[in-house]
């Protein structure tokens, strides 16, 4: 898979950010999509198996993160939990409880824009090639990163602004 093809599907996870930022949550986006047979085959054609972004105030539920929502609705795509042959695309680094669901659900390929060095599953803890697990995934950082960065700093810039003037 082509610099690219990685950068079309960051773009879809980026809007879910976007979807999540406009709804005050951590502009936090994620799509997981069918890895395609070959190189040849264009971004476009590819299918999506799920698509989401962090839900976690409006739901008050602390595992609505977008990579947990959009496992939910790859596995129930695919009707089965193990979600080989895929292919994950998130904003920023997956946390640990979510590194530990892409484990869980055998996803060969996580692609992320920006890393979390304070709590990310896999900068930190190296959970999705920790080799004591059954599963590892081939990770892909830094796709879009300053892209991803940016709509993240942009948000907690705004969450402060936004806290001072009602100080």
């Amino acid at each position: 898979m082509t610099a690219a093809f990685h950068d079309y599907f960051m773009r879809l996870a980026l809007r879910e950010a976007d979807q999540a930022a406009a709804a005050n949550e951590v502009p936090t986006g994620c799509v997981i999509i069918d890895r395609p047979v070959d190189d040849t085959i264009r971004p476009v054609a590819v299918k999506v198996l799920g698509r989401a972004h962090n839900q976690t105030e409006m739901l008050h539920d602390p595992t609505a993160h977008a990579e947990m929502i959009a496992i939910t609705q790859a596995a129930a795509a695919r009707g089965d939990f193990r979600l080989t042959d895929t292919v994950l695309y998130v904003t920023k680094e997956p946390c640990p409880m979510c590194a530990g669901a892409i484990v869980l659900a055998r996803i060969p390929t996580v692609v992320y824009g920006v890393a979390d060095p304070q709590r990310g599953g896999q900068s930190v803890f190296q959970i999705l090639t920790h080799p004591q697990l059954i599963h590892r995934a081939e990770v892909i950082g830094d796709v879009l990163g300053d892209v991803c960065r940016e709509r993240l700093q942009a948000f907690f810039r705004n969450r402060r602004d936004a806290s001072r003037e009602q100080t």
